[in-house]
């Protein structure tokens, strides 16, 4: 496997995408696979407790042959899987241990494009020279491995490898990093001068004069794996903004020709639900929650220079809070703040408002919504502006493993309210620990929570209604709480009782994937 991400390093996750290449390769095993994966050290993997070096190998890049050292994490500590990492000082040129450039709009991806272009033909040079030993399939996930596909299709140096089953898995359509094929420091032709290639075969479909690492990999690999059945069905049509629908993001008629071939498979991620590894937590008393959950953010705040006045407020919050009785309803949310995530909350509807302020008005005196998240620093400055004139948002800007444990299991709902949502962990998360959720029928979403038998979902033809559909089914939600108590814990078991094991998944990948 080749990843931008795996949550088995520490500090190896940004997205879904981790959870994914953490837990997936333990669930093979399973079935008697053997899985290595293979990550950019990022300056800092490599760096690890024990880490070893287990060999060097050069590839042909920007027309020079660069030296790649090859670590291997963990040895023996998961029989069956190996964990190897690449070490190269461009893979730390957004900042050791960052794994994610933000570059200028007019140059999108570029520093993040010429990064993984490396790491795809380190990954392969790393597997040609023996140091992972003999494989049957070779596992790319998203765009960040999608150019593997363009070397072994067109590159002599690796064209052996057209004999291993190739599989590319589509976690979030959305990124594709492209880029020009010349004439640009961050293009095809910088990257690999010495490649003899079919343009018809990498260009992206509406900018010819572009190569797309995505939508190369679905023309060039043997078969293309999204993360649900919907939205392996939903990525086969057009995009409509009118409707505020994310379809095929442009590439839907390659994916169409996937389908057509029988090379397009939707399976549905997992969790994991064993207690002895998974994070799970008791509930604890209100008062201890608050506690906990505000210890927490003072530790995060301790680890920055200067106080930021978001962290400061929301502190101040959970202490007031900590002695006042618990709300009648508790409101929690946890993710990435993106356009995907949070545009149904914060979009103005025709009438001015915005729909996350109209949720907080009308819980005023009967809730509290907890929402953790960073990310988009006008999304970040939506949100506190909304949570500065509502007491009862506590607005926690921050990423923390702790914080998301706490909100999953001591929240009474939990809002997803994604505009796409290719699988979804956190639903799967808040649902293992007894919280039904609010979400978007769409994507995964909709692959996991059956309406008002284990969660609640919303739609709309647009996303203004999407939004209005929102605040409506909230506030049928919260009433039903009130007001047929016995019913919402029904629900609650049933959302609890829950499985979406890997167990499961992994079999389907070997049945349907790898053979």
């Amino acid at each position: 496997m080749l990843a931008a991400e795996n949550d088995a390093i520490p500090g190896g996750k940004v997205g879904g995408i981790g959870d994914v290449v953490r837990d997936i390769p333990r669930a093979l095993v399973k079935h008697d696979a053997t899985v290595t994966v293979i990550v950019p050290a990022y300056g800092a993997f490599h760096l690890q407790p024990g880490a070893q070096i287990v060999g060097t190998c050069t590839a042909l890049f920007h027309g020079k042959t660069e030296r790649i050292e090859v670590y291997e994490l963990f040895a023996g500590r998961d029989p069956g899987v190996r964990y190897l990492v690449l070490h190269h000082p461009l893979f730390a040129v957004a900042g050791v241990g960052r794994i994610y450039c933000n570059d200028d709009i007019h140059q999108p991806f570029a520093t993040d494009a010429n990064k993984f272009a490396l790491f795809c033909v380190a990954s392969l040079a790393t597997i040609k020279c023996g140091l992972v030993g003999d494989i049957d399939v070779l596992h790319l996930h998203d765009w960040h491995a999608g150019l593997a596909m363009a070397l072994i299709s067109f590159d002599p140096e690796y064209q052996q490898f057209n004999q291993l089953r190739c599989v590319f898995s589509i976690h979030n359509l959305a990124l594709q990093g492209i880029r020009p094929f010349a004439e640009n420091a961050s293009s095809l032709q910088a990257w690999f001068p010495h490649l003899h290639y079919d343009p018809s075969s990498l260009a992206d479909p509406r900018w010819p004069h572009c190569v797309n690492p995505v939508a190369s990999a679905i023309r060039l690999s043997d078969v293309v794996h999204t993360v649900s059945p919907t939205y392996a069905r939903e990525i086969l049509e057009p995009n409509d903004a009118e409707r505020g629908f994310h379809g095929g993001e442009g590439l839907q008629q390659d994916l169409q020709n996937a389908t057509h071939s029988g090379q397009l498979v939707g399976i549905i991620n997992g969790i994991d639900y064993d207690t002895g590894n998974a994070q799970t937590n008791k509930p604890l008393s209100w008062e201890r929650f608050m506690q906990e959950t505000g210890d927490e953010l003072l530790r995060l705040m301790a680890n920055t220079p200067t106080l930021r006045t978001t962290d400061y407020i929301a502190h101040q919050r959970l202490q007031h809070l900590q002695n006042k009785p618990r709300p009648t309803h508790i409101l929690t949310g946890v993710g990435r703040l993106t356009d995907q995530k949070m545009a149904l909350l914060l979009q103005a509807l025709p009438d001015g408002r915005v729909p996350l302020d109209i949720m907080m008005t009308s819980l005023q005196g009967r809730g509290l919504l907890l929402l953790l998240g960073s990310g988009d620093a006008d999304l970040e400055q939506q949100c506190q502006q909304i949570a500065s004139h509502h007491p009862h948002l506590l607005f926690l800007n921050q990423y923390s493993q702790r914080l998301s444990e706490l909100l999953f299991t001591h929240g009474d709902l939990f809002l997803m309210p994604s505009s796409f949502e290719p699988c979804g962990i956190s639903q799967m998360l808040a649902m293992r620990e007894g919280q039904p959720c609010l979400a978007h029928a769409v994507g995964g979403l909709r692959d996991t929570i059956r309406d008002d038998i284990d969660g609640f979902l919303f739609s709309g033809d647009s996303m203004a209604t999407q939004s209005e559909s929102l605040l409506n089914r909230l506030e049928t939600v919260l009433k039903m709480r009130e007001n047929q108590p016995d019913t919402y814990r029904k629900i609650q078991r049933l959302a609890k009782s829950q499985r979406f094991d890997w167990h499961s998944s992994a079999a389907r990948y070997l049945s349907e994937l790898y053979t």
